[in-house]
């Protein structure tokens, strides 16, 4: 399900794992929150493959526990809800190992948020009951068939039987039904019918494990209530190619839309080759008339490398310029102000903001990375300043981008993001033109896209504003 809605305790729990069981149904996006240096064994069990049985899983558990490790069994929804977790602390018990047990939000409780159902509503029903529906001949239909709302978990190969047995215990054919896969997920698939037809349903829309089923009147609320698919990005697969320090605010906000997001960072930021010249340049920072920032990379390896050396801020006289509003607030994050932004966040509208100043025998220190643009340092210098260009950080290929190629195209994505030229290079250069083909690019300004062209990509939607901000917004509203 959606990770977001672990726990604050299931977090805590994860923080402190020196080993964690994890299964196939916990998404893997929460092994994250487990330190790196943690065991992580995978144990899940699918219907025609189990990679432990439930008997080797509970002598695991014992087996780590004994070792005087912090063990942490991460499962998918709520351990005691048709988890067996009930099983695995009984084994525990009687191993003379002592845990706790963390509730989680289970699948019924996810159903019925994301899709619109409550199981409950004072208009149409006061009960809820929860079923797994591994074994037919084992349910109790007498009592089953008058509940007002059912929940059925595990049903989908016995849901046409389930549906039999229903109808003739007096339940309506007519009653609303809905079968729910990946729910809480941008995948998340709902197929609503009656209980006379949500067996063909099913089977027409090709459903597979996991689907959880709901029955009962509730369900004809989903047409006024359901919020997460209408979304706007609900549904889309879209690909982050950002720096991976830098992509969570990002990927935050587009799985906040609906979409699903796969990270695949085609760029790391590092410190320079040779810090020599920037550390001279700090050396003399009261000698400059204006400090120019063209992205918030430069200010945090132009403060770090400051906060190594002999001097601080205090040295500093220049006015502040700011390529775009992310950078002014990683300055403004140091108390310092800002005295120009240019109207549009590239390297031409900054010159063009300079027009006003008197440049003459003026002195500007430009930290950047090592390889950018010189439209800046060249038409200031035009205008009579001293341009010093230092390097004050470097883009390098993450040692790990092509291992990541075959887990992030094994379902092919709808949108791919680009957020500067390197990005583009770095990714063509990993993954080549072929996995882009039915990929919608997507990026952040007229430099990034005409970069993409060069490399024979079409842009689909470009940002208005050439930020996080406007690229976000090109893709809500294409």
């Amino acid at each position: 399900g959606d990770p977001g809605l672990l726990t604050l305790k299931g977090r805590e729990a994860l923080a402190t794992a020196d080993v964690v069981l994890y299964d196939n149904l916990a998404n893997p996006e929460l092994l994250r929150f487990a330190p790196p240096g943690a065991e992580r064994i995978y144990v899940g069990k699918k219907k025609s493959h189990h990679t432990l049985t439930q008997e080797e899983i509970c002598a695991l558990l014992v087996e780590k526990g004994r070792e005087g490790k912090c063990v942490v069994r991460l499962k998918g929804g709520d351990p005691f809800i048709f988890g067996r977790g009930g099983e695995e602390a009984e084994a525990l018990v009687e191993a003379g190992i002592p845990f706790e047990v963390v509730p989680g939000v289970t699948t019924a409780l996810g159903i019925a948020a994301y899709c619109g159902v409550p199981l409950t509503h004072r208009e149409h029903t006061s009960a809820v009951t929860f079923v797994t529906g591994h074994n037919v001949e084992s349910i109790d239909w007498d009592r089953i068939g008058h509940v007002e709302t059912l929940v059925l978990f595990m049903g989908l190969t016995h849901v046409r039987e389930i549906a039999r047995e229903l109808i003739a215990k007096g339940k309506p054919p007519e009653t609303p039904a809905m079968a729910v896969r990946w729910a809480t997920r941008p995948d998340q698939q709902t197929v609503v019918a009656t209980l006379a037809s949500i067996a063909d349903a099913t089977a027409a829309a090709r459903l597979k494990p996991p689907v959880t089923f709901v029955i009962g009147e509730v369900v004809a609320l989903r047409e006024k209530l359901d919020w997460f698919e209408k979304l706007p990005l609900f549904g889309q697969r879209i690909v982050v190619t950002r720096a991976r320090d830098q992509a969570s605010e990002f990927t935050s906000q587009l799985r906040a839309l609906g979409a699903d997001v796969a990270e695949f960072p085609v760029i790391e930021t590092v410190a320079p080759a040779d810090p020599v010249p920037l550390d001279a340049a700090l050396g003399r920072l009261g000698v400059y008339d204006w400090l120019i920032f063209t992205s918030v990379n430069g200010v945090r390896y132009f403060v770090e490398r400051l906060d190594a050396s002999a001097y601080d801020l205090r040295g500093l006289r220049a006015r502040i310029c700011a390529i775009g509003p992310a950078t002014a607030r990683a300055i403004e994050a140091l108390h310092l102000k800002v005295d120009l932004v240019p109207k549009q966040y590239v390297a031409e509208s900054l010159v063009e903001a300079f027009a006003p100043f008197d440049l003459e025998g003026k002195r500007i220190l430009l930290p950047r990375a090592a390889v950018a643009r010189d439209v800046v340092p060249v038409e200031l210098t035009k205008r009579g300043a001293t341009v010093e260009v230092v390097e004050a950080y470097r883009t390098i290929v993450p040692a790990d981008a092509a291992e990541l190629v075959a887990e992030v195209f094994a379902r092919k994505p709808d949108w791919i993001t680009f957020t500067s030229s390197s990005t583009v290079k770095n990714f063509l250069a990993i993954a080549g033109r072929q996995v882009l083909d039915g990929v919608k690019v997507a990026s952040i300004g007229p430099v990034t896209s005409e970069t993409a062209r060069m490399h024979g990509l079409n842009v689909a939607v470009e940002a208005r504003e050439h930020t996080m901000d406007g690229l976000l917004d090109a893709l809500r509203s294409d």
